[in-house]
């Protein structure tokens, strides 16, 4: 609904404002208390106008009606000829900022904020231009002699000061109607005349004043006086000062709107700054909402972390298995009738008939016996595989002495060996260099060329606390176990290929070459599945409980805004006086709450990142924490939201609150 103002002297034969029979009542438990009895009243423009009586007769409440603050029980109440009673509150608001300015008894600035943007507050919510907003204010305050206040704060300013601020901003809109109440009521004499001769000034300049006191001489300086007693009219006169005025308010507004979209965000802009000075003025209450959130948002970005880096460091041990390798072994599947013990099946042909694949890299037979071997006194019982040229390329295990085995190994049956990290402890106690020594393999001796890495990791055959010899799988046939099958081998197969599809395709060849399923296939792919979906598991389950203390921090932030919305009740009632429409007391909370919680993100993410630091330190080389750039983004978007879901309940109690009640309020 659109009210418009009068712009010509026609709109004089139109009340002002024109009051019907207006009744208001209040509930007192299981009482009705009626404050204000079947007023009629009729308030042209341009009028100063005194409302008188004593404390209780009800002045202060027909005012807060007359002002939009507050809605009759009962009645009619019109201005410029149209009913504000079916208003919704944001027409209402709309009403207030573009017609009225309030001058309060308490003064009720906003305590944060200067003089100037105490001033500029209606503005804002009017979508005014900010430049002309800032000019505006500074000229109206000049106006008022506080031309060198302008940068102060309420708290810099004496009651005098402070009521001319409160002037200045109920002129800010333009004023067509100023509502004074008592505004004289907390000043000493000398301010008070000055407030008085100020309000005498406006009226003199076509503003209609409407003024609230229980003061009989102050009411005299009025052109008319109504008299309240116990809810009802019991006088209404002009006085010596009445006088018909002409003038008219100058326009203010239309001249320096700003458009629809500028607007929304220059109150935007305004909501975030008022929220960064709340924050601000309550520096501890801001850090305890936020520690909820922080240690939430530090809980599940360090326990991805430690999930990656726990499954990294898994990784890279199971690579002593290989990396994306094939095992074929000899023998039908486990279980299958077919299957007998003795069965010789692989053929060192079958290794190679794999190795020629174009997507494998490398192969190597493998066969494995348990045998006495002996070095000068020391004698151990001690495992012995034959390996191919590639074993160590396909199993990932590192020599830190010596060398490996190369094509002439295999192909001349060499009596080299190669040992790991437990046969050197066994048979070389006093840290001898083992290269060039000779072991007796039951009755077959062979010389040391190389000694494997320690292998601490839990897998491959070197965490095996036995001794372990390797040597070509030709010298181990022909020598050792005169056997012309292999028990398996291994392939490593091209990361670019797929490792379930080249294991489907080794086994058709096998079946092509064998003619029927003898054999058995490990795809070291699988363990790596296993244990990624094992860590992704356990990473999930406790970053669940870490989500448990997000919304527990969540839940703080509400609570914490719920105070802080009865805590700031009177700021509130203040910004609805001066037109803040529902929307923007709701964003102001909603942005205050979301800026807590992204806050309390990006401080967790930083001490996610310190404590992740620390572990690396202790942990050295051995274990590292990995961060997920997308668990910190889960992370912040997920405090976010927090701030949103938590922070809508106190924002739309503050913007549901009754003008008059957060009025009241201090």
């Amino acid at each position: 609904m659109s009210i418009q103002d009068p712009t010509t002297n026609a709109a004089m034969e139109i009340p002002l404002m024109q009051v019907k029979g207006v009744i208001k009542e209040f509930k007192a438990g299981e009482q009705i208390i009626r404050v204000l009895h079947n007023i009629n009243l009729t308030i042209n423009q341009g009028e100063m106008v005194a409302i008188i009586g004593q404390s209780g007769s009800g002045k202060s409440t027909l005012m807060n009606i007359l002002g939009c603050l507050d809605q009759a029980s009962a009645g009619d109440y019109q201005i410029f000829g149209q009913s504000v009673s079916r208003l919704e509150a944001d027409e209402l608001a709309k009403l207030r900022r573009e017609h009225f300015g309030f001058i309060f008894q308490r003064y009720h600035l906003l305590g944060d904020i200067n003089a100037r943007d105490n001033v500029a507050v209606p503005a804002v919510y009017a979508g005014m231009d900010g430049q002309a907003r800032s000019q505006r204010a500074d000229q109206l305050l000049t106006d008022l002699g506080l031309a060198d206040k302008v940068g102060n704060r309420p708290s810099q300013l004496s009651g005098g000061q402070q009521q001319r601020v409160s002037i200045a901003r109920a002129l800010m809109n333009g004023g067509d109607i100023i509502l004074a109440d008592e505004p004289t009521g907390a000043l000493d004499s000398k301010s008070g005349d000055d407030v008085m001769q100020i309000l005498q000034d406006l009226n003199a300049q076509g503003h209609t004043i409407i003024m609230v006191t229980h003061d009989p001489n102050l009411a005299a300086q009025a052109e008319r006086v109504i008299e309240l007693k116990d809810g009802y009219v019991i006088a209404d006169y002009k006085t010596e000062h009445y006088q018909q005025t002409q003038a008219q308010p100058e326009p203010i507004l239309n001249k320096n709107r700003k458009s629809t979209f500028s607007s929304f965000i220059d109150r935007l802009f305004e909501a975030f700054k008022m929220s960064l000075l709340a924050m601000r003025a309550h520096k501890m209450r801001t850090l305890l909402t936020m520690l909820g959130i922080i240690i939430g948002i530090a809980s599940v970005v360090s326990v991805v972390g430690l999930g990656k880096g726990s499954q990294a460091q898994i990784l890279t041990n199971i690579s002593s298995l290989g990396t994306n390798t094939i095992t074929i072994s000899d023998g039908y599947p486990y279980g299958d009738p077919r299957r007998s013990y003795g069965d010789d099946n692989l053929t060192p042909q079958d290794a190679q008939a794999v190795a020629d694949q174009p997507y494998v890299v490398s192969v190597s037979p493998q066969l494995d016996s348990n045998t006495n071997v002996r070095y000068r006194n020391i004698q151990e019982a001690t495992s012995v595989s034959g390996v191919g040229k590639d074993y160590l390329n396909v199993s990932g295990e590192t020599l830190i002495q010596g060398q490996g085995f190369d094509e002439q190994s295999i192909l001349r049956r060499t009596q080299d060996i190669i040992i790991d990290d437990n046969a050197k402890q066994t048979f070389f106690p006093d840290n001898t260099n083992p290269i060039g020594e000779v072991l007796l393999i039951g009755s077959v001796p062979g010389r040391v060329i190389g000694v494997l890495a320690p292998n601490d990791s839990g897998f491959g055959r070197g965490s095996l606390d036995s001794p372990t010899l390797y040597m070509p799988y030709t010298t181990m046939m022909s020598r050792l176990i005169g056997s012309a099958y292999i028990e398996s081998f291994v392939a490593l197969i091209d990361d670019n290929i797929s490792s379930s599809a080249a294991e489907s395709a080794i086994s058709e060849l096998m079946i092509s070459r064998h003619g029927t399923d003898d054999f058995r296939i490990r795809n070291s792919d699988s363990i790596r599945q296993t244990i990624e979906s094992t860590t992704a598991a356990l990473t999930l389950l406790i970053s669940s409980i870490a989500i448990i203390s997000l919304v527990v921090g969540g839940i703080g932030v509400m609570n914490i805004m719920l105070v802080s919305v009865t805590e700031r009740t009177n700021e509130i009632g203040v910004r609805m006086a001066v037109g803040a429409r529902q929307s923007d007391i709701m964003q102001q909370f909603l942005i205050e709450a979301v800026l807590v919680c992204i806050l309390g993100g990006l401080l967790g993410i930083g001490l996610a990142f310190a404590i992740g630091e620390l572990i690396n330190r202790v942990g050295g080389d051995s274990f590292k924490v990995i961060y997920s750039p997308t668990s910190i983004i889960a992370a912040f978007v997920c405090s976010t939201l927090i701030g949103i879901i938590f922070g809508f309940l106190p924002a739309r109690n503050a913007a549901k609150l009754d003008p008059v009640e957060a009025l009241s309020r201090d």
